[in-house]
């Protein structure tokens, strides 16, 4: 068993922040990596000598994050080596460029998986998104036709069907969102057309995978264009998208 870390003289909020970093250092190092089960409670108290609810409450706030799993019955797994707000921090901080490459690779799979797997109320979703989006104009209440152009976008990638998949997008969502918002408002960039969003649509109602992902890439594509030197945009951008996403959210 690994050498004991005493903690028990701290107060209790400080116990489980300590608590906290000695898992979240475990699993960063890989003495506990992605997919093993990690020492139960009992062991976890005796390890950090602390008491079991201090163990409970620290294993309570890594499940939230994102970085372990609790399997009733079964014990508690590592997920992922980093808390996913870190990741989204660290992704909020980089070019436009970067962002619509990202969003581009979610949208081509999403679309691709789509086109395979849709069902007929997954049809019917992406057509009552795709309708409401095409009904708001840009120029009248931008806040209102990025969120209803989101809603379209979100409703592929759940026609998916994948369950890794369709979480980390919604995730990423928003960011994809404000990025859009600088992209129309702060850089002049022209909105996608909704022609490119119906061949999209079409292409996933006939179950035609390859056309699908061309149509996917065609909507973003004039987008990274637009940033050919993304990388100067860096954070200043993400300050802009931030600062102008705040605005719009406070019209709305």
């Amino acid at each position: 068993m690994t050498a004991p870390i005493s903690l028990s003289r701290l107060p209790r909020p400080s116990l489980v922040d300590a608590a906290l970093a000695a898992m979240r250092e475990r699993i960063a190092s890989g003495d506990w990596p992605v997919g093993q089960r990690i020492p139960k409670e009992t062991e976890l108290a005796e390890m950090l000598q602390i008491g079991r609810n201090t163990v409970r409450e620290a294993v309570r706030v890594l499940s939230h994050a994102g970085m372990i799993e609790v399997r009733q019955g079964d014990g508690t797994y590592v997920r992922a080596l980093h808390e996913p707000a870190t990741i989204m921090a660290q992704v909020s901080h980089t070019s436009l460029r970067d962002h619509f490459e990202l969003r581009v690779m979610l949208e081509t799979e999403s679309a691709r998986l789509a086109a395979l797997r849709r069902t007929a109320r997954d049809i019917r979703r992406m057509g009552a998104a795709l309708k409401a989006r095409g009904e708001r104009s840009s120029s009248s209440d931008l806040a209102r036709f990025l969120d209803l152009d989101a809603s379209f976008h979100l409703a592929v990638a759940e026609a998916s069907h994948n369950d890794a998949l369709i979480p980390l997008y919604r995730y990423f969502l928003d960011a994809a969102r404000e990025a859009a918002l600088s992209a129309l408002v702060e850089h002049g960039v022209t909105e996608p057309k909704l022609e490119l969003h119906e061949r999209l649509f079409q292409a996933i109602e006939a179950g035609d995978a390859p056309r699908a992902v061309r149509a996917a890439r065609a909507i973003l594509q004039p987008l990274i264009a637009a940033f050919t030197d993304g990388k100067s945009l860096g954070t200043a951008a993400a300050r802009s998208v931030r600062k102008r996403a705040a605005q719009e959210r406070h019209k709305a």
